[in-house]
């Protein structure tokens, strides 16, 4: 958003920044900024949020890295190059945002947002700039409540007992009768300029921001991983229009379902190579009610006859675009029901058309710009299969928020009565 936007809508016209520190030499992880989470590097997740919450004059990335450069320039974010000097082990955030704002003079208020927390969601962005930019905060910062009892630490060697911290032993709370405890969960840090340069990211007129408890999540290990997928699933921010279920999977054939490699014999005869996997990974589809099609921009009708997957297909299709537009008016779908795995340049199109969208992990850099997810496998070697899963898992997400849909419906009915 720009300042003569936020004027025109009555908002103070400092000029707000989301900056992402994102740091090549992570010990944990390498590139765990990078790493894909649920088939969307992890950085991508805060600055899809950051970008959809449209309350940042400009949203930045803090690195010393090229990878994670390229990887922020795609989700549309600027890149700060920061120095050697601010990228050790032994840096810390206010240092590099420091840093940043003595090479941005134009930026009146940071908003820090940590890559480690792919749940982050734009509603929370928009709340938080609206007390620093309307409630005229210094700074605010995130915390989550917790339900959890302290007891004093008893180190080795010691001859001591543990005392409580926050409880009385003899009265315990129940659950439900004590409001917790708040703690940071380092998802961002809100701070006007003035605060920064003095060498606080908290402090003047402060106040915390308290978010969701399943939105909180802060990935510092590897073991985090699978379970941060499975969260990002359930909470995680998917764009603006909510998600549909999906009918219909349109496949590229080339570099998708085979390896992309053309094998011709002395007779002339082309053979391909594809994986038992993938096969599968349609019939799956079928079995839960999506049609699959497939597409191609040669001519391969008799490797897909040989191949009997049974499936409608397009060869020597000029236009991709203007197939997959014909098969989803005929079908009657909307956008959302419809998904797109490719890999090519001849695929971007419709990868931006389609509600849910896919790559192979060797697809072409200008079509995993286009795609919502990237896949871990390569075409031809199980990534049919892999983007079926994950059509799986957000099936269940969808089905899970349509029932949690019919539960307030039906107890606002109750209420009612």
């Amino acid at each position: 958003m720009d300042r003569g936007a936020a004027a025109a809508e009555g908002r103070p016209c400092s000029h707000l920044a989301a900056l992402v520190l994102a740091r090549g030499g992570s010990k944990g992880i390498p590139l765990k900024n990078i790493k894909l989470l649920a088939g969307v590097p992890l950085v991508g997740w805060v600055l899809r949020a950051a970008a959809d919450a449209g309350v940042f004059h400009s949203i930045w990335v803090s690195t010393d890295h090229d990878e994670i450069e390229k990887v922020a320039k795609q989700f549309g974010a600027q890149v700060h190059r920061r120095s050697p000097e601010v990228s050790q082990d032994s840096s810390t955030s206010l240092e590099a945002i420091r840093e940043f704002l003595n090479h941005h003079h134009e930026v009146d208020i940071v908003g820090n947002i940590q890559a480690t927390s792919p749940c982050l969601h734009p509603t929370d962005l928009i709340k938080v700039a609206d007390m620093i930019q309307k409630e005229g905060f210094d700074s605010v910062f995130s915390v989550v409540r917790r339900h959890q009892f302290r007891w004093s630490e008893v180190k080795k060697g010691e001859n001591k007992m543990t005392e409580p911290q926050n409880l009385n032993p003899a009265k315990r709370y129940r659950r439900q009768d004590w409001p917790g405890e708040l703690y940071e969960n380092g998802s961002f840090y809100f701070a006007r300029r003035q605060l920064i340069e003095k060498g606080y990211l908290q402090g003047g007129k402060m106040a915390y921001y308290e978010m969701r408890a399943e939105h909180s999540v802060d990935i510092d290990i590897d073991i985090d991983w699978p379970i941060a997928e499975q969260r990002v699933l359930s909470f995680g921010y998917f764009g603006k229009e909510p998600l549909k279920e999906v009918k219909l999977l349109v496949c590229s054939i080339d570099g998708c379902l085979t390896n992309g490699r053309i094998y011709v014999t002395e007779d002339r005869k082309e053979m391909v190579c594809y994986d038992y996997r993938d096969i599968v990974g349609i019939d799956l589809l079928k079995k839960r009610g999506i049609q699959v099609r497939l597409i191609s921009d040669r001519d391969c009708s008799k490797i897909l006859s040989a191949m009997q997957l049974g499936c409608i297909a397009k060869v020597s299709a000029t236009n991709k675009l203007e197939v997959l537009e014909e098969w989803q008016e005929d079908m009657g779908l909307s956008w959302k029901e419809v998904s797109y795995l490719g890999n090519e340049e001849s695929d971007v199109e419709c990868l931006k058309k389609a509600g849910m969208s896919g790559v192979p992990a060797d697809a072409c850099i200008v079509a995993q710009k286009a795609a919502g997810y990237i896949c871990k496998s390569n075409g031809g070697c199980g990534a049919v299969r892999e983007f079926a899963e994950h059509i799986f898992l957000l099936l269940e997400k969808v089905n899970s928020s349509r029932k949690q849909m019919e539960e307030m419906s039906s107890a606002g009915k109750k209420m009612g009565k």
